[in-house]
C-alpha cells in the first residue's frame, strides 16, 4: 500500500499520524529557534524547552520502530506503549498543544503555530476515536509489518 493509498483509506488515525510528524517538526524547530531569540525572557525559554521535549515524544508515539533500534528506559517505553488508542493519543496531543497555546502568556512568539498543529492532530485522532475507527499506522513511518520484520 503506498501513501497515497493509506491516505484514500479516510482513516482519521493516519491522517492524525501524519500531522503528528508534522507538528513534531515544528516544535522541533521553533523551539529551537525561539531559545536562540529569547535568551533574555526565562518565562518564554520553559514553553521552548516544553517543545524540544514534546517533539521527542511525538517522534517515539509516531514511529513505533524507534522503541525497538533506541536503547530508552523500561519505563519510557511502557509509558510511549500506553498512548496506543486514538482517544490517549487525542489526549496527549491536545495537552501538549494546550502547553504551546498557553505559552502565549509568556511572551508573542511563533510556538503557538505549534499548539496549533498539535491541536489539529488531536482533533483528528478525536475524529477518529468517534468515528469508531482503529488506529491504523502508516506502513511509511513503522506500522503494522515493519517492526516486526526486524525482531
Amino acid at each position: 500500500m503506498s501513501l497515497a493509498d493509506e491516505f484514500r483509506t479516510r482513516n482519521f488515525s493516519i491522517y492524525g499520524q501524519w500531522l503528528g510528524i508534522l507538528s513534531m517538526i515544528l516544535c522541533f524547530a521553533l523551539g529551537i529557534s525561539n531559545i536562540f531569540t529569547s535568551l533574555f525572557w526565562p518565562p518564554l525559554i520553559v514553553f521552548c524547552a516544553l517543545a524540544l521535549a514534546s517533539a521527542f515524544l511525538i517522534l517515539f508515539i509516531e514511529v513505533p520502530l524507534l522503541l525497538r533500534i533506541c536503547p530508552t528506559s523500561s519505563g519510557f517505553d511502557g509509558f510511549v506503549r500506553k498512548i496506543s488508542s486514538n482517544y490517549l493519543r487525542a489526549a496527549a496531543y491536545g495537552v501538549m498543544g494546550a502547553l504551546q497555546i498557553i505559552s502565549r502568556v509568556a511572551g508573542s512568539s511563533s510556538l503557538i503555530a505549534a499548539g496549533v498543529f498539535l491541536l489539529l492532530t488531536a482533533i483528528c485522532y478525536l475524529i477518529a476515536g468517534v468515528r469508531g475507527q482503529d488506529f491504523v499506522g502508516s506502513k511509511t513511518l513503522g506500522g503494522a509489518g515493519v517492526a516486526q520484520m526486524i525482531v
